[in-house]
């Protein structure tokens, strides 16, 4: 996959990175460009999503919102979903990575609950940003992953994902033992300073 790379501008004996993975209609700058608001000792890495919705427009798997509620294609998520698996084997072994964090804003992060919570032992954690866990994928996660890092962020006046997703997922994942740092925020479907200074912070205290 395509991506952006920002190396860490201070350097330790750990290296981690942040994986972080753009929503419907977007590419892989969007997130990049809050690099500056992250932490300076993380690799921040920013791929691409695999189907190309046109100018300049990518998505992880098509989604159709036309009946009110998100129908989407099983087979691209799935197929999303193993590369996305690969691209992070590929970006510790290329940088030689001690620990990665996997996340993202909207269908970014439902990518990395899915691919977080199905193999737990791939990442130290995940980012879900304004998203939601798919139903259909709940059979493939791990019944428990107790060393999981999660942080969870959702607006509490979100019209796209409605908040309502944010909290059966907090406790899917209280009911999984993760390690879980849930947040809600008076906003609509978007990242705010508050996400992203509580972010940094949780991001910064990671061992």
């Amino acid at each position: 996959m395509e991506y952006l790379i920002q190396e860490p501008l201070v350097k330790t004996a750990k290296k981690k990175a942040l994986i972080l993975m753009h929503g419907v209609g977007s590419n892989e700058k969007d997130l990049f460009s809050l690099v500056s608001y992250l932490p300076k000792d993380y690799y921040i890495i920013c791929p691409q999503g695999h189907f190309a919705l046109g100018g300049g427009r990518y998505a992880w798997y098509n989604v159709d919102f036309s009946s009110g509620k998100p129908v989407y294609s099983m087979q691209q998520e799935k197929e999303s979903r193993e590369l996305i698996r690969q691209f992070v084997g590929e970006m510790k072994a290329k940088y030689q990575l001690d620990e990665v964090y996997l996340g993202g804003f909207s269908q970014g992060g439902i990518m990395s609950y899915t691919v977080g919570l199905s193999d737990p032992k791939l990442v130290k954690g995940i980012v879900i940003l304004s998203s939601r866990l798919l139903e259909e994928v709940k059979p493939l996660l791990a019944k428990q992953a107790p060393a999981l890092q999660v942080f969870v962020s959702h607006g509490t006046q979100d019209g796209t994902l409605g908040i309502h997703y944010a909290r059966e997922a907090k406790l899917f994942l209280e009911g999984m033992q993760v390690n879980l740092s849930y947040h809600e925020y008076a906003m609509g479907h978007q990242i705010n300073q508050q996400v992203l200074a509580d972010l940094n912070t949780w991001l910064s205290a990671q061992e």
